[in-house]
């Protein structure tokens, strides 16, 4: 039977909610600590032995991208936004091409465990990874807050706490930190992977069954779906054509050149093929996660317009959590309750999981290159170099709830739209240089990270993002004068520019041709690729 939801209605019950959440969170938490005790080594830790085979890496990828934005952002950025929203879907999936063809297999074959191997290899070693693991933490950390405002919208949907109710948001948030705290402490990269694994299968399932049970309901006739969220709509046939969201042109063009960049600079994505034992293994990851990750970016499109005519753009902007409530809402609609629940433990298992692996990408990169080779100078045992990085998840866990707490009710689609504007900034560009520039030098390496990592957070700062506008992160402040919402328009270019002049300035560096061709041919073979290197 259809149901009629009204503006403010809350839905399904908080007991049967909690129980399929409690039911999930210890089924994988069983996962996760019969997959810890294998965990032995640093590379067990950091890359589960890389042990995972092709299709097992490509499933746990496209459970490691397809984050909170993918499934609660991008369904509810179409349903209110229309066309404006599907561009995250086109531009996640289109950022796969620069990842598959510049960096992924190269990164692979060249690093050992975290960025800073590859960045490092032919340059000083401890200024390059002092700035690989600062940008590995300040990338984190934004698409981190993405994820826990995803999750208190969702929770305090399925609590029924209002948006008024600040604090106890704020509580949830909080607790969802604290579990994603012990998946990471406990499983390690293993744990990590397997929980991955299950919540893309998870995920993919859900989406198909919720794209076919709405097309169903418009006789598997997308125009008639279509006709059916213009009419539901407010808007009307505006919701069909661009300019609804972004009426900037330029920040529009913006937010695609993030998009479609941003991936091949995501530490916590380019992490996970260190996790496969051989370069063929890395290509099949890739195949594996394209499809999956393209399949599922169609349903996108069906599930926000979707909950646009089933359940009105009013009602879901109305509802705790906001935007981020459309396809949660959706499930109520077809199944009710039962559907509700498992839909939104999914997307639950979706939050920890990736949330799980940005936090041990973080606490990788801190102890295996500040800690391990710079603070350490590559004189530390494996075992001393895991305890720190346990620390150090445990000191992001708190960080990545205090900035959810701080973003909680902004659409986690923006947000991680941010996330890559600071990847693509401070990661992209010196990736490529190290990779192909063979004169590109320790000094180019270090203007490129700290420049365009600067430049990125200095215009999301004075940006409307965080202030002077009605959807900002901070209410009833003005403090904007950069005019674009994502910077990635600007900031990616200076970046580049940083790189290349930083390189001139530093030319009297002296270059090793050697080290150069050592590099370029473990990128394009693997050969050596187990061995890392330590020079100070």
């Amino acid at each position: 039977m259809t149901r009629h939801l009204a503006q403010g209605t809350t839905v399904g019950s908080v007991g049967l909610n909690i129980g399929i959440f409690a039911v999930f969170v210890l089924l994988t938490l069983v996962v996760v600590y019969r997959a810890s005790r294998s965990n032995r080594t640093a590379s067990d830790y950091y890359a589960a032995g890389r042990s995972f085979s092709g299709s097992q890496n490509g499933i746990a990828i496209s459970g490691d991208y397809l984050s909170a934005a993918s499934f609660l952002g991008i369904a509810g950025a179409i349903a209110v936004y229309g066309y404006d929203g599907f561009l995250y879907s086109i531009g996640f999936l289109v950022a796969w091409l620069v990842a598959l063809l510049l960096v992924a297999e190269l990164l692979r074959n060249t690093g050992r465990f975290t960025m800073g191997d590859v960045l490092s290899f032919r340059m000083r070693q401890r200024p390059v990874r002092a700035a690989a693991a600062t940008s590995t933490l300040v990338v984190s950390f934004f698409y981190l807050i993405a994820q826990m405002a995803g999750a208190g919208g969702l929770i305090a949907l399925l609590l029924q706490i209002p948006n008024s109710n600040r604090l106890g948001q704020a509580v949830v948030i909080a607790v969802v930190g604290l579990v994603m705290i012990a998946y990471v402490l406990v499983g390690g990269m293993k744990g990590t992977t397997y929980v991955q694994i299950i919540k893309a299968a998870l995920l993919v399932v859900g989406a198909f069954v919720m794209t076919f049970w709405v097309l169903g309901k418009y006789g598997l006739n997308l125009s008639a779906l279509l006709g059916g969220a213009v009419e539901r709509s407010s808007r009307g046939e505006a919701l069909l054509a661009p300019g609804l969201q972004y009426t900037n042109k330029i920040d529009f063009i913006s937010l695609g050149i993030a998009l479609v960049l941003g991936t091949a600079g995501l530490p916590h994505i380019l992490m996970r093929f260190y996790t496969v034992p051989t370069a063929k293994e890395a290509r099949r990851s890739v195949v594996w996660a394209i499809w999956l990750i393209g399949v599922f970016y169609l349903f996108t499109l069906v599930l926000g317009y979707g909950a646009a005519a089933l359940v009105g753009p009013d009602v879901i902007a109305a509802a705790p959590g906001g935007v981020n409530s459309a396809a949660p809402l959706l499930a109520f609609q077809l199944g009710g309750e039962i559907l509700l629940g498992l839909i939104s433990a999914i997307a639950f298992a979706t939050i920890l999981a990736v949330v799980a692996g940005l936090t041990i990408t973080a606490s990788a990169s801190f102890a295996h290159d500040v800690y391990a080779n710079v603070l350490k100078k590559g004189r530390t045992s494996p075992g001393s170099e895991v305890k720190v990085a346990r620390r150090t998840a445990l000191l992001v866990g708190v960080v990545g709830i205090a900035g959810g707490i701080l973003a909680n009710g902004q659409n986690v689609a923006f947000l991680v739209a941010l996330a890559f504007a600071v990847a693509a900034s401070a990661n992209l560009p010196t990736i490529l240089y190290s990779l192909f520039w063979k004169r590109f030098n320790t000094m180019g390496a270090l203007w490129s990270i700290y420049g365009g990592l600067a430049v990125c957070i200095v215009l999301i700062v004075f940006s409307p993002a965080v202030s002077g506008s009605p959807t900002a992160m901070i209410k009833g402040a003005d403090f904007a004068w950069f005019p674009l919402s994502n910077p990635g328009i600007v900031s990616i270019p200076v970046s580049f520019l940083l790189g290349a002049i930083g390189t001139v300035v530093g030319r009297r560096e002296p270059f090793d041709p050697e080290k150069y061709a050592e590099m370029e041919v473990r990128s394009l073979t693997g050969a050596g690729s187990e061995k890392a290197t330590v020079e100070v």
